[in-house]
């Protein structure tokens, strides 16, 4: 029993001990997801819980459609513009230099350095990472557009929907699938924190585990879609991002670990 006057021993350890990030590790070990885990002292694992498996050319040749007949592109994940790139270099198509890109945040569209001479005249991108920043940006510029919308077999139906709505010029290639990643081993570890980067991985987290309970897990996703996928799972959602103070994942965390931490 502790006697008037005296004071309790106050644990140094966090609240938050483990975080699963649903990506791959970081290659190198410089990393802001390294910096993270030092400051606040938590264990930071890395798994990813899809499998992008890209289809290949000849496959996409069966679509009938013709890439260098579009002018703009639509991009919401850097997998689509891994496998949109990856298709042109196979089937040796040339992308005009007056492609317009839209992407779905400014993390998406700087990732275009790595195909692209990047101009920023010609790479739009949303204020906040949801759809509907996106829809604005497009808005401005959508006349006289024919618009390619590179995705998965499950892509989202609201992008189609609102080019469709807008009597928008578009086609939807499907250049990867997403696969569900066997993650039962990893699960069993048992995390405080698992974010989510896209609907593949709450996908695959149902379909590992039909009926899942979060039992006070807390969730983290980035960006409105897979915002969406979390909720309409039936879990709570409690880490977002990109928020106005938080623009990325590792962001995020920072703000929510400084706030947890100190209760």
């Amino acid at each position: 029993m502790i006697k008037q006057g005296e004071k309790t021993a106050v644990s140094k350890a966090p609240v938050i001990k483990k975080v699963l990030i649903t990506q791959p590790k970081p290659e190198g070990e410089k990393s802001p997801y390294f910096d993270l885990a030092r400051k606040h002292e938590i264990e930071l694992h890395f798994h990813p819980f899809i499998i992008v498996d890209g289809i290949p050319s000849k496959e996409f040749r069966k679509q009938k459609i013709d890439i260098a007949n579009y002018t703009a592109v639509v991009f919401t994940s850097r997998n689509a513009i891994d496998h949109f790139f990856r298709i042109c270099e196979e089937m040796k198509v040339n992308i005009s230099q007056d492609t317009k890109y839209f992407c779905i945040t400014e993390a998406v569209a700087l990732y275009l350095q790595k195909f692209i001479l990047y101009r920023k005249r010609k790479v739009f991108y949303g204020a906040d990472g949801t759809n509907k920043s996106l829809f604005d940006v497009i808005n401005k510029h959508k006349e006289h557009e024919k618009f390619l919308y590179p995705c998965s077999q499950s892509f989202d139906s609201e992008i189609t929907n609102w080019l469709k709505g807008h009597n928008c010029e578009y086609a939807t290639p499907v250049m990867y699938r997403i696969i569900s990643n066997d993650i039962k081993d990893v699960m069993a570890k048992g995390f405080d924190v698992i974010c989510f980067f896209t609907p593949g991985g709450v996908k695959s987290l149902i379909e590992n585990f039909p009926g899942y309970k979060q039992n006070g897990i807390r969730i983290g996703a980035f960006g409105s879609n897979t915002f969406k996928a979390v909720e309409e799972a039936g879990l709570t959602l409690d880490i977002k991002a990109p928020q106005p103070l938080a623009p990325s994942m590792v962001s995020a965390l920072e703000l929510y670990l400084s706030s947890i931490n100190k209760k």
